[in-house]
């Protein structure tokens, strides 16, 4: 057994009630490493092109890896993995909170859900057991009543990921919540749905195991060291949270604005980090497992409408998504959101481009206050941004549309309505516009899961314009309007070292805290945790591998270059606000990028890159 692994996953098969344990080889775990990595292996092992989503067929992985479990910092994270309902490619979502740690304390690397349940069920995992329990009566309650349930039922060491009414009503970007009040979530690409298909309304963990390192004295001088680190580099982030720089970010020309219509939005200091802490909205902050940084928020709004008692506030993602680009500039409105959104169990990034996208649908008169039941749908109206989200989560008149994604939605209103669809490959945009810099509109075409910032994670460099490289990668400066090959090389360079941190799996605010030291100090981590002499090149191929193993399986489930695109709202120059003469041009990068990559000029993996990374099991694509 490898250290920092127990070497097997849990696997429990819902149709027969079988619970089995899956050894997993030392070389297999270097390989793929977990998380992400092993997560799409065993996806595309076991599903398809022609796997219904949220049939039997598909599974549901969640996956850790090597440092979860451990001391290691920002290392607590774990990796969900299925075959997406609202992309119908690969999905994925990584998620931080207390989760992981404690379903890896249970002495699994993982657990695998696989076939259908014909009953709701709640799944309790411990050191020595694992049962399968009737939950027809927790099926219609929400996440806050699912945590309150299993703390008194099981204690509080316990942590339970459980689905609102949007996963059992299989809501296309339903999520998956955890750590009840505080809410943590793999949010994106409606895993939650996929739990809900599964008739599996909760899993709850409770082990007592904790997996070996390899070298426990050097490994606990690091932790220290870089623990300090990573606190002392971050002070704005665990005073302010995310949402420290969203002015910053608006005058960059970053931030989305009425459905990514506009470019400015005066008012968005009122919603940023900043007022969250001084308005006293902020009640503490928190912390996921192995963090020290901080940058989650505890809110509570004590009167008046939008009263809570506390609990997650939100994020960065959140106050750009139903909050400027639903031209919302209300803290307290946007906690309403967030609030409704992590009860029901539904990803606030995809509830505000559904959101965004029905406003403006009224807006042209694509919607009548008819269709509507009589009601109107405005930007910035808090009513109405509450009525939409229950609809979503119910299914209910345009709910039920809404709830199939922007990109279903608009197809299925027709004309122009397909114009206000702002996605990649179904999934909806994050609070990050690819006009700010062509890093981030590459990104997002070539991201496997759809428009995603966290693929790359480099919209910190387009907007500052330089990049300290991380370790993986020299210093340079770098012009957001490039899209020759400094864009190519660097999104390729910086998605392949994310998609190890996504398979490791650790925080990504790591890479930006640690800054020239990041790359060191993880392959010091590494050894030190799994025993293993890694250097640099081993560690961006492990990482490449990754990215062109998801890339295979898209392949199979028929995306190509026709998917790598961006929506047509991002060809129209935006009449105000920074970078508001740029359009980014995918196109041409993209030749650059596939042969970068050793992909044909469809966008497949070709055969000899395959071998190349120890993939040609795959067989040919």
């Amino acid at each position: 057994m490898a250290y920092g692994y127990w070497g097997k996953v849990l696997r429990i098969n819902l149709t027969t009630g079988k619970v089995s344990y899956e050894k997993i080889e030392e070389d297999i775990m270097r390989t793929y490493i977990g998380g992400s990595g092993l997560g799409a292996k065993f996806l595309i092992e076991e599903t398809d092109g022609d796997t219904d989503p949220l049939g039997p067929d598909n599974i549901l992985a969640f996956m850790t890896g090597p440092f979860t479990g451990t001391r290691t910092p920002n290392g607590g994270r774990f990796q969900v993995t299925a075959k997406s309902p609202l992309t119908g490619g690969l999905g994925e979502a990584n998620s931080g909170g207390t989760f992981g740690p404690k379903l890896k304390y249970t002495g699994v690397d993982g657990l695998i859900l696989c076939g259908r349940s014909d009953k709701p069920v709640h799944i309790f995992i411990d050191d020595n057991e694992v049962k399968i329990n009737d939950a027809a009566e927790l099926w219609g309650k929400d996440t806050f009543e699912i945590a309150d349930i299993m703390t008194e039922r099981y204690g509080k060491k316990q942590e339970t990921a459980c689905i609102g009414p949007a996963g059992e009503n299989l809501v296309k970007f339903a999520c998956i919540m955890h750590d009840g009040r505080e809410a943590r979530t793999p949010a994106r690409t409606g895993l939650g749905a996929v739990m809900g298909s599964k008739n599996v309304k909760a899993i709850t963990v409770l082990g007592t195991q904790r997996p070996e390192t390899a070298m426990p004295e050097e490994f606990r001088q690091s932790m220290i060291k870089w623990a300090k680190t990573l606190s002392e580099n971050s002070p704005g982030m665990r005073k302010y949270g995310t949402g420290e720089a969203v002015e910053f970010i608006e005058a960059a020309g970053d931030l989305p604005i009425k459905n990514w219509k506009e470019g400015q939005l005066a008012t968005c200091g009122q919603i940023s980090g900043v007022t969250m802490t001084e308005s006293g909205l902020l009640k503490k902050s928190y912390s996921c497992a192995q963090c020290t940084i901080g940058c989650g928020r505890v809110v509570e709004i004590k009167e008046g409408p939008y009263a809570c008692e506390e609990q997650g506030g939100p994020e960065y993602e959140t106050i750009g998504c139903l909050g400027s680009n639903l031209m919302v500039d209300d803290l307290e409105v946007i906690q309403m959101g967030n609030s409704l959104c992590n009860k029901l169990g539904m990803d606030t990034i995809s509830t505000g481009g559904a959101i965004a996208f029905a406003m403006e649908a009224f807006e042209e008169g694509v919607l009548t206050e008819e269709e509507l039941g009589g009601r109107k749908i405005r930007w910035g109206e808090a009513e109405d941004i509450r009525w939409l989200i229950e609809a979503i989560a119910a299914r209910e008149g345009i709910g039920d549309i809404l709830a199939e994604g922007a990109r279903a939605a608009g197809k299925r209103l027709g004309g122009i309505a397909e114009e206000f669809a702002v996605e990649v490959k179904g999934l909806e945009f994050p609070a990050h516009d690819p006009r700010a810099g062509s890093t981030i509109a590459l990104q997002y075409a070539t991201s496997t899961r759809g428009a995603c910032h966290c693929n790359s994670n480099t919209h910190p460099i387009a907007l500052t314009g330089e990049t300290s490289g991380h370790g993986f990668m020299p210093p340079q400066k770098y012009d957001p309007r490039d899209f020759g090959e400094d864009t190519v090389n660097l999104t390729i360079n910086y998605q392949d070292a994310n998609a190890m941190m996504d398979s490791m799996p650790i925080c990504k605010f790591a890479m930006y805290s640690l800054d020239t030291e990041f790359l060191g100090a993880y392959l010091t981590l590494i050894k030190q945790v799994a025993g293993w002499d890694m250097d640099k090149d081993e560690f961006m191929e492990a990482g490449r591998r990754i990215v062109t193993l998801k890339r295979a399986y898209q392949v199979k489930c028929g995306v190509s270059r026709k998917d790598d695109r961006l929506p047509p709202r991002m060809s129209k120059r935006r009449m105000n606000g920074g970078m508001a003469d740029h359009v980014p041009k995918v196109e041409p990068m993209l030749d650059l990028y596939y042969e970068a990559r050793g992909w044909d000029t469809y966008g497949r993996p070709t055969t000899e890159t395959l071998k190349k990374l120890s993939l040609e099991w795959i067989g040919k694509l």
